[in-house]
């Protein structure tokens, strides 16, 4: 009872803003989701993660363990993502990229947080910069074959993980009122991203559906076996085997959708995907912490 209660307490916050989200918009409020998504990712999330990664206290070997899992992790879901869309005829530019790549951020950071607290939320960070990393090159590549490092370089994302890398490898700190104004920003990131994703669900039309569910049960498998292999295989310690484990596991990301729609793809049936894949993480991830924690 006392596991229970204490899944509860992690993941409700999380479902509860992300509901907040979604009626909002049912009640027929206006929410700008490009608008917040851009202030989110351009100044909140880069804020968030730099200022994590600067006062993150993670001894170096560990952090190398968890980048280097972190990118095999993610190096074997893409392999065997790819076989899946192929072994069952499907359009790689539309299924490849939903499939590949986890809502690490609008989901992965909070949970992350709330079960392991800000040494959680510092291991979430690692692996959230390198999915993004990815994402940003090889998943637009996929969508519409337009990928370009120099476009990577120019992500402030990037540049703040770069950045909170210098700074934690170097031990520095930026001066305290820099550090508060910092830290304040960043904190709008988690809250404002779970009530985006409720509101991004709930404007989507699911597609397909059957597929969906079966695409989304397997993503689901899959993730989570190559992630706890990926963890066991680079001898990660509890808490960082168990984040990087939770966050591949989480759903189909909410920007697979945008990009879908953003570059010309089958937009319906990444949106099948999301909603789909979200409301199963619903029973999934409550399940899968009660077996991490």
């Amino acid at each position: 009872m006392n596991l229970a209660i204490t899944v509860l307490e992690i993941t409700a916050p999380v479902f509860m803003l992300a509901a907040v989200g979604f009626v909002w918009v049912k009640l027929g409020f206006e929410y700008s989701v490009a608008f917040v998504t851009r202030i989110a990712m351009t100044l909140s999330v880069p804020c968030l993660i730099f200022v994590a990664l600067m006062q993150a206290d993670i001894a170096p070997e560990a952090l190398t363990a968890l980048s280097l899992a972190s990118v095999a992790a993610y190096g074997a879901v893409t392999v065997v993502m790819l076989a899946l869309v192929w072994a069952l005829g499907l359009e790689r530019r539309t299924y490849a990229a939903p499939l590949i790549f986890s809502n690490t951020g609008n989901l992965g950071l909070p949970l992350a947080l709330f079960a392991f607290g800000d040494i959680g939320l510092s291991y979430a960070v690692v692996v959230f910069a390198i999915m993004a990393i990815w994402s940003f090159t090889f998943g637009i590549w996929l969508v519409s074959g337009g990928g370009s490092i120099l476009k990577v370089l120019k992500e402030p994302l990037v540049a703040g993980t770069l950045l909170g890398g210098l700074f934690l490898w170097q031990g520095w700190e930026t001066p305290l009122f820099l550090t508060n104004a910092l830290d304040l920003i960043g904190q709008m990131a988690i809250p404002m991203m779970l009530i985006t994703l409720g509101v991004a669900v709930a404007r989507l039309a699911p597609g397909r559906l059957w597929l969906a569910v079966g695409l989304s049960a397997i993503k689901a498998a899959l993730c989570v076996g190559l992630a706890w292999g990926a963890g066991l295989w680079f001898d990660l310690d509890p808490v960082a085997h168990a984040v990087l484990v939770l966050q591949i596991a989480t759903p189909v990301a909410v920007t697979s959708y945008l990009l879908s729609e953003k570059y010309g793809g089958d937009s319906d049936a990444v949106a099948g995907l999301v909603v789909v894949s979200t409301l199963m993480s619903v029973l999934l991830l409550p399940a899968l912490l009660a077996v991490l924690l």
